[in-house]
C-alpha cells in the first residue's frame, strides 16, 4: 500500500491530458510513448491499438515507468500492466469518454487493449516512496 498522494498530484492525476509510458522491447531496449490515461484509486487505465508496439513489448515484459509530461514537478510511477481485450470496465470506459470528449476506448471492438497499471512505486519529485 503507498501513502496517499499531495493533492496536487492528485489533481494533476485527473487533469492531465499526456502520461508517458515505458516498456520493455524483446531486447531489452525501452520503449517510449505518450498515451492518454485515467488514473483511479491507484490505477492507471490506458487505451491503445491491439497491433502498438506497446502491447507487444507488454506481451513479453509487463513492467512498465509512467511519467507525467511536467519536467519541473516529476510525476513517476513503477507498475506491471494487465492486458484486458474486450469486456472492458464501464466505469473505465465512461471516464475516458468524460476526459476525452467522448472517446469510445474500446471502439472498435477487438481492435483496441485496454492496459491496467496497478502502482506498485511511486517516484515523486525525484524521491522513491
Amino acid at each position: 500500500m503507498t501513502s496517499p498522494l499531495p493533492p496536487d498530484v492528485e489533481t494533476r492525476l485527473a487533469d492531465e491530458r499526456n502520461v508517458w509510458l515505458c516498456t520493455v522491447r524483446r531486447d531489452g531496449s525501452p520503449h517510449v510513448t505518450p498515451v492518454w490515461f485515467v488514473y483511479a484509486d491507484g490505477i492507471w487505465w490506458i487505451g491503445c491499438d491491439a497491433r502498438s508496439v506497446k502491447v507487444r513489448n507488454l506481451e513479453g515484459d509487463p513492467r512498465v515507468s509512467l511519467a507525467l509530461e511536467d519536467g519541473n514537478a516529476p510525476v513517476v510511477a513503477e507498475g506491471v500492466a494487465h492486458l484486458h481485450r474486450g469486456d472492458f470496465p464501464t466505469t473505465v470506459v465512461e471516464a475516458f469518454a468524460g476526459k476525452y470528449e467522448g472517446w469510445d476506448v474500446g471502439a472498435p471492438e477487438g481492435e483496441r487493449v485496454l492496459l491496467e497499471v496497478p502502482v506498485r512505486r511511486w517516484l515523486l519529485a525525484g524521491t522513491a516512496q
